[in-house]
């Protein structure tokens, strides 16, 4: 399966959830905004929702800071 995620294309072998996907680029435990082809998702959202063949993502991790 291909994603782009944040303009860069990465493949992965098997077809997975937002929430795994997440868990596999090491952003489970940050907080997050994510956008899947041009439509924002709630954080109750990720669990659940699919990925499927050439879907786009736009995923920014939230930092506090001054």
């Amino acid at each position: 399966m291909n994603l782009t995620i944040n303009g860069e294309s990465k493949h992965f072998d098997n077809g997975t959830t937002l929430q795994a996907l997440l868990v596999e680029l090491g952003l489970a435990e940050k907080p997050v905004v994510i956008e899947l082809n041009h439509k924002a998702l709630a954080p109750s959202e990720f669990e659940a929702q699919p990925l499927s063949d050439g879907d786009q993502l736009e995923i920014i991790t939230i930092a506090a800071g001054g």
